[in-house]
């Protein structure tokens, strides 16, 4: 794992461990929930990625989503394999979706590692009856020309594991060739401001239950919605 993950914060590196799924608001005209576990670090924490999804889609009455996440700061997926209590969480919800989420794995090393680990975990969540996505992560700030071969590894790591690939980081990309100004960073430079995990959030929704992200709403100036929206339809439409 590149080395920044592990400098976050000491409040980022606080394990975030919620132990029980919490439900959506809304009954999505009577759908089932869909069952998400989401298993990543400070980057999935900041924010509460798994309460922003669940809420998106209790604003839009579509289908409800519950969620549990097991998210503490600096780890990979090989840690969240040996330590963390997720293949616990694993073992114990009857889940339909398990959302895998490592560093932003640029560096030859961190993307070996990353199919390796994302490989292993999607066998597994199979395993449990439940289907892997793997989430894109984004490098940090001084890193921007990394994006690239962060959107790549994550890519490539989706196609070898057969999981659902939600392309975070290029839909921040996507963002920014429509609006250079929009702070999706919070101010370290390298965790989320509330607006990028909102187009993070749109994108684990819309890919995971097939939604066209022009029609989910979004708390924002109409400017800046039409802009996530854009983005999040841009780079799923490219994972197909």
């Amino acid at each position: 794992m590149e080395p920044r993950l592990r400098r976050a914060s000491a409040a980022l590196l606080a394990a975030v461990l919620l132990t029980a799924p919490a439900c959506g608001g809304a009954d999505g005209g009577g759908e089932r929930p869909l069952r998400v576990l989401f298993v990543g670090n400070s980057l999935t924490a900041t924010n509460d990625l798994a309460s922003v999804v669940r809420a998106l889609a209790a604003e839009a009455g579509r289908r409800p989503v519950e969620t549990q996440m097991v998210a503490p700061g600096g780890v990979s997926l090989e840690e969240h394999w040996r330590s963390t209590g997720a293949r616990q969480a694993l073992d114990e919800g009857r889940w339909d979706v398990v959302v895998l989420q490592q560093g932003p794995s640029t560096l030859p090393e961190s993307r070996a590692h990353l199919r390796t680990w994302t490989r292993r975990w999607a066998d597994e969540v199979r395993a449990h009856g439940a289907r892997p996505a793997l989430l894109g992560a984004w490098p940090e700030a001084e890193r921007r020309d990394a994006f690239p071969a962060a959107i790549a590894s994550h890519a490539a790591a989706a196609t070898a594991s057969e999981a659902t690939l939600l392309p975070v980081a290029a839909a921040w990309r996507a963002a920014w060739r429509r609006d250079a100004g929009l702070e999706l960073y919070g101010p370290d430079g390298f965790h989320p401001s509330e607006l990028g995990t909102q187009l993070a959030a749109l994108v684990v929704y819309a890919g995971l239950t097939s939604t066209d992200p022009e029609e989910l709403p979004l708390d924002l100036d109409d400017a800046s919605a039409t802009t996530l929206r854009a983005a999040a339809a841009e780079a799923l439409a490219a994972t197909g």
